[in-house]
C-alpha cells in the first residue's frame, strides 16, 4: 500500500502548496473517510474544469502547479486530488478510462473529430476495506451551464459521471477501462491522443 502514498513527479505531495491546501481543507476532521470527502468537493469545485490547458507539456501536469493555475482537465484534477489525499495518509491511486460524451459539441468538439474522451482520469481511495471512485472532473459552476448532475461522493459509493443529463437524455458512456496507475502514465496518454486525435500529433509531438 506504501506505493499509493508516496510523493512521485506528477503527484507532488510533499510539495508544500498541496501540504498547505490539505490541511486548510481538513481542518477539525478526523477520519479519513471525512477527510476525503472534504477534499473531494475542494478539487471539484475549487479547480475549474477547462479542457484547453495545454496537458500535452509535461510539467503542466504536476498536482501543485494544476493547484497554482486553479484550472484543470480531468486527469490533472484527479492528480490534485491523490496529491493531497496521499499528503493525509490515505492510499490514492489514478484511474483511466474512455468514455462517450454524448452531449459534446462547440469547440472541443471540432478540436477533437470526436466524442470519445481516451483516458478519462479518476481517482480510487483505499477506505475502509476497498477502493472507492470518485470523479472530481466537472466543478458545479460547469455543470450548472451545462444542465447535467454534479459528481456528488459520499465516502462510501463509486462516484462516477452520470449516464443521463438532467433532462433524461444520454450523457457519459463508459466504454473502457485502462486500469489504476500510482502515478500518471504521461507517455502512455499522449500515445492514446495521438491515436484517437490525429490532428494533435504534431503538436504533442513538438512538446516532448
Amino acid at each position: 500500500m506504501d506505493i499509493y502514498l508516496r510523493s512521485t513527479y506528477f503527484i507532488d505531495t510533499d510539495n508544500p502548496i498541496i501540504k498547505q491546501m490539505a490541511m486548510d481543507v481538513i481542518s477539525g476532521v478526523t477520519t479519513q473517510r471525512e477527510r476525503a470527502l472534504r477534499l473531494f468537493y475542494a478539487v471539484r469545485d475549487g479547480i475549474t474544469y477547462n479542457p484547453f490547458v495545454d496537458a500535452y507539456i509535461r510539467k503542466n501536469n504536476v498536482a501543485s502547479r494544476v493547484v497554482k493555475r486553479g484550472e484543470g482537465y480531468c486527469v490533472q484534477k484527479a492528480i490534485v486530488l491523490i496529491a493531497l489525499a496521499r499528503s493525509v495518509g490515505i492510499p490514492s491511486r489514478l484511474g483511466l478510462a474512455d468514455i462517450i460524451n454524448h452531449a459534446l459539441d462547440g469547440p472541443l468538439l471540432d478540436a477533437m473529430g470526436t466524442n470519445i474522451f481516451t483516458c478519462h482520469g479518476y481517482v480510487e481511495f483505499y477506505l475502509g476495506d476497498g477502493w472507492i471512485k470518485a470523479t472530481p472532473a466537472f466543478d458545479i459552476g460547469m455543470c450548472r451551464r451545462k444542465q447535467v448532475p454534479p459528481v456528488d461522493f459520499d465516502g462510501m459509493n463509486d462516484a462516477l459521471l452520470p449516464p443521463e443529463d438532467n433532462h433524461g437524455r444520454r450523457y457519459i458512456e463508459y466504454v473502457r477501462y485502462h486500469g489504476t496507475f500510482d502515478d500518471m502514465p504521461f507517455d502512455f496518454i499522449m500515445d492514446k491522443w495521438k491515436e484517437y486525435y490525429p490532428r494533435f500529433s504534431e503538436i504533442i509531438n513538438q512538446s516532448q
